[in-house]
This record gives C-alpha cells, sequence and structure tokens, in this order.
C-alpha cells in the first residue's frame, strides 16, 4: 500500500439520495445502514447533507439525520456536510450541534456550508434570498461566538456554550479564504477539475491564520471514488449520478436516481449527452490498482490530509462492494480506522 495512503483518513458523505424504485424513507434508513457498515470497515467520519424540496433527496434536516447515525453506531465520528449556514439562525444551529455534542461526547464534527435553496421557490419557502450567502463570514462568526460564549446580546446557547464541536468549511467559491481567515479546517471539492483543486487549497494555505479551532491548515478533498472488479463495473457506479445531475441541467430538478442499465438505453439529447458525459469523465474510478495509483497521485498533489468519500448509485450492493474495495486498498479494514493522531485544533 502507499505510504501517502496509508497515512490519510478516509470519511464517508452520503446525501440519502432517493432511488427510483424506492421511498425517501428508505433513503434515509439506507444512510443509516451504510453509516454502520462504515464504522465496521474503519471508515474515520460519516456525514449527511441538507437538501431542501429535492425529489432525488431525501436528506432535508442534517442534525435530526446525524443523530440517528450517531445513535445508530458507537465509534465512528459524525457529523454535517454541511449544515447550510444561510438557511438558518446562528443561534439555533449552536443548540443543535450543542445538543447532538451533549448527546454523543467527542464523536461530532460541525460541517458548514454557504449555499442557500437551490431554487426560488425553496428559498421563498426558508425565507431566504440568494444575497444571504453573501455574509457567510459574519454568519459563522456569530456561530462560533456561540460555543464561546462572546455574543454580545448577552444571551448564552445552552448546552452548546463552553462545548468544542470541530467545525469545518465547505469550500465553494470563497469558502478556502473564509476557511483560512477564521483559521478552520476545509472542505474542497471536486475530485475531476484537479487544477482548480489544487489552486484552492494551495490558496487556502496561504491565507491560513491559525486561531483557537486548529493550530494549522487542514485540507479534506471530496469527490467521487467508485471501485469495483473492472473497469466497466465502476463506470456503471458514476452511469445513475451522471444522468441525474445531467437531467436537473437540462429540466431545472434533480429526480430520483435511475438504474444504470436504464440510463444506457435511453435516448438522450445532445445537451443531455454532453452533460452526461462530462458527469462520467474525470472521476475516481477503476479498479483497486487503479483507484489506488489515482488517489495516490491527487494526495501527492493536494497534500490533503483526508478523503471525504460522496458516491452516490441505484445499485446498493455495488456501493457498499465499492466502500469495502476502498477500505482494503487504504488499510481501513484492519480496524486501525486510519490514522490515530488527531489533527491540531480537533479536527478529529
Amino acid at each position: 500500500m502507499s505510504s501517502v495512503i496509508a497515512a490519510t483518513r478516509f470519511s464517508v458523505l452520503d446525501r440519502s439520495r432517493v432511488r427510483e424504485g424506492h421511498t425517501a424513507p428508505e433513503a434515509l434508513r439506507d444512510t443509516v445502514d451504510l453509516a454502520r457498515e462504515a464504522e465496521r470497515l474503519g471508515y474515520h467520519r460519516f456525514w449527511v447533507a441538507e437538501h431542501h424540496g429535492v425529489p432525488g433527496v431525501a436528506g432535508s434536516a442534517p442534525t435530526v439525520l446525524a443523530a440517528a447515525v450517531a445513535g445508530a453506531t458507537r465509534t465512528i465520528r459524525v457529523g454535517t456536510g454541511g449544515v447550510m449556514l444561510p438557511n438558518h439562525r446562528p443561534l439555533v444551529v449552536a443548540e443543535q450541534f450543542g445538543v447532538l455534542a451533549s448527546l454523543f461526547p467527542d464523536r461530532i464534527d460541525m460541517g458548514l456550508g454557504r449555499s442557500v435553496g437551490f431554487t426560488d421557490g425553496v428559498r421563498k419557502a426558508l425565507g431566504r434570498d440568494k444575497g444571504d450567502a453573501e455574509d457567510f463570514a459574519g454568519q459563522l462568526g456569530e456561530l462560533l461566538g456561540w460555543f464561546a460564549g462572546t455574543s454580545p446580546t448577552g444571551v448564552r446557547a445552552r448546552p452548546s456554550e463552553g462545548l468544542t464541536v470541530p467545525p469545518f468549511v465547505l469550500a465553494m467559491g470563497e469558502g478556502a479564504d473564509i476557511a483560512a481567515r477564521a483559521g478552520l479546517p476545509m472542505v474542497i471539492g471536486d475530485l475531476r477539475d484537479r487544477d482548480r483543486l489544487r489552486r484552492g487549497v494551495d490558496r487556502y494555505r496561504e491565507r491560513f491564520r491559525p486561531s483557537a479551532w486548529a493550530e494549522e491548515p487542514y485540507v479534506v478533498i471530496s469527490g467521487t471514488v467508485a471501485v469495483a472488479e473492472t473497469p466497466e463495473r465502476a463506470r456503471r457506479l458514476l452511469v445513475p449520478e451522471a444522468w441525474s445531475m445531467a437531467y436537473s441541467r437540462t429540466h431545472g430538478t434533480f429526480p430520483p436516481l435511475p438504474p444504470a442499465e436504464r440510463v444506457e438505453s435511453l435516448a438522450m439529447s445532445a445537451k443531455e449527452r454532453g452533460f452526461y458525459e462530462a458527469g462520467l469523465a474525470g472521476q475516481l474510478a477503476g479498479t483497486d490498482g487503479e483507484v489506488e495509483r489515482e488517489l495516490e497521485a491527487v494526495l501527492k498533489d493536494t497534500g490533503a490530509q483526508e478523503v471525504l468519500v460522496t458516491t452516490s448509485t441505484h445499485d446498493r450492493a455495488a456501493l457498499l462492494d465499492s466502500y469495502r474495495r476502498l477500505a482494503a486498498l487504504a488499510g481501513l479494514d484492519d480496524g486501525g480506522g486510519g490514522p490515530g493522531v488527531a489533527p491540531a485544533g480537533g479536527a478529529g
């Protein structure tokens, strides 16, 4: 095994994708089941996401789902990738994570993003607009202030104040600068655009200011990793997500994930075909050996300390096999769970 891979943590972000022929409640239960398997395999963290009003995504309440995941597991770190801070009042977010951290001490992560609702209708329903994302740095500062007890309101966040819940910034656009200025660990994707990924990581490291949360930069790279017995089977893992993304780009809504065999029989417009092929290109997908070589290359290129795997597909058995193969090539399934020494600042 590569020494670079052996020194890297591996974690899972599951977006609770709804599959054709299955229900949203099933998708949520699948997420909890996957968390148990990820823990058994030795993955370091298991995170869940926030999406509103999306037919193909069941995960709309990440802190609630994180509580279910933490209750169903024993040792794996649990968190959010992420709570979209512009959608919420920072005090309420602090209280939610304070409750989680009180119930599951030393296991909870607070991944935070700056996106608002995907459509005008969702933003209106949330009482937000696109401009709310512009003050993400201020919202982040307010949120961290509730844990430190420094709010100028005189209000005290209970039970959050005094607790340490490691915060991570999901870096989209300006996110790298915000994470660097705040001195927080950063999660950055995607793995398909390596030049952009490297630029974002370099920018973050150059501008990083040590803080009470992290003494030095901590980089998590995120994206799809699909491992299978053959390159063709690995590629089929990518097909449902690639098609659903292509459909969303051409129809304005993200549908449930279809079976790969149905997608492969579809007649697509030129525009749909272009988005679909783009979704398949550049992913970390292949046999165990091929993925190991690609992982080693991207880790050497970025110097990332952790990989957050975000793979979704219709075939759950193939997905679980992919995660098992990845755990094996990364040396996780020996019970090691990756490096045992936590980075400075408690990135866990």
